[in-house]
C-alpha cells in the first residue's frame, strides 16, 4: 500500500526525509498551486492511487482532513501530525495578512527566518541544521506558494464532524513541545476518532518528523502495521 506524505506550510518533501528512506513505497504530494483546502485535497486525490495510506503535518494534516471529508473511501489510514482541525481564529488570520504584505513586497527569507520558523523548534532549542533547511524549502516554494498556502489556511473549514467519522486505523501524533499546534489539540482529534491512536513525541516541537526522526517513524511504522 503507498503511503503519501503531505508536507506542512511552505515545506516540500524534504521535511520528511527521514521517513522516506524507511518507507521506500512513499511518495510526496506537495499542495502549492492552489489558495483553497478544497483545491489543494483534489489536486493530492487527482496525483495519488485508488487506495493509499495518508500522513500530513501541519497543513499538510488540515489538507488530509479535507481529502477525508471529500473522499474518505479513498484512504485505507491516516496519520495527522502536529496540526489542527478547527477553523483559523480571527486573530490568527489579522496576524497573516502583514506576512502576505512583507512577502509580496519582496521579503520572504526574511518572514520565514523571523517570523515562521522560529515557532516551529521547541522553546528555547536553537537547530540550525533544521531552521536551515526550512529557509530553504520556503524559498524554493516562493512567494506564491507562501500566499496561496496562507489564504487558504485563513479560509479553512471546522473538521471536527469529518474526524467524528473516520472509520480507518488513524495515528494522532504531536511533539510535547509544538507550540503551534499544542498536545491538548491532539487530544481532542484522538478523542474525535472512534479507531484513533495518541502519541506524544518527547523533546520535539512542531517538526518531530525532523527533530525526533527515529520515534517518530518507529510511531508511523506501528500505525502501519496495526491491524
Amino acid at each position: 500500500m503507498t503511503l503519501v506524505f503531505l508536507p506542512g506550510f511552505m515545506c516540500d518533501a524534504r521535511l520528511f526525509g527521514p521517513q522516506l528512506a524507511a518507507f521506500p513505497d512513499s511518495l510526496v504530494v506537495t499542495t502549492t498551486t492552489k489558495d483553497t483546502m478544497t483545491g489543494m485535497a483534489n489536486d493530492v486525490l487527482a496525483h495519488a492511487p485508488d487506495k493509499f495510506a495518508l500522513a500530513g503535518l501541519s497543513m499538510g494534516g488540515i489538507v488530509a482532513m479535507e481529502i477525508m471529508r471529500l473522499a474518505p473511501g479513498r484512504v485505507t489510514r491516516l496519520a495527522l501530525l502536529d496540526t489542527n482541525h478547527r477553523a483559523e481564529t480571527a486573530d490568527i488570520k489579522a496576524a497573516r495578512m502583514p506576512l502576505i504584505e512583507a512577502v509580496q513586497s519582496g521579503n520572504l527569507g526574511g518572514v520565514l527566518r523571523d517570523q515562521v520558523i522560529p515557532q516551529y523548534l521547541t522553546d528555547g532549542q536553537e537547530n540550525h541544521s533544521i531552521s536551515d533547511l526550512c529557509v530553504a524549502m520556503g524559498q524554493d516554494l516562493g512567494a506564491a506558494a507562501f500566499v496561496n498556502q496562507s489564504r487558504a489556511l485563513m479560509d479553512r473549514c471546522d473538521q471536527t464532524e469529518t474526524l467524528k467519522a473516520i472509520d480507518c486505523p488513524a495515528l494522532i501524533l504531536c511533539g510535547a513541545q509544538d507550540r503551534l499546534c499544542p498536545v491538548a489539540r491532539h487530544q481532542d482529534m484522538a478523542r474525535l476518532i472512534p479507531q484513533a491512536t495518541l502519541k506524544i513525541i518527547e523533546h520535539a516541537g512542531h517538526l518531530p518528523t525532523l527533530e525526533e526522526p527515529a520515534a517518530t517513524t518507529a510511531a508511523l511504522n506501528r500505525w502501519l502495521q496495526a491491524s
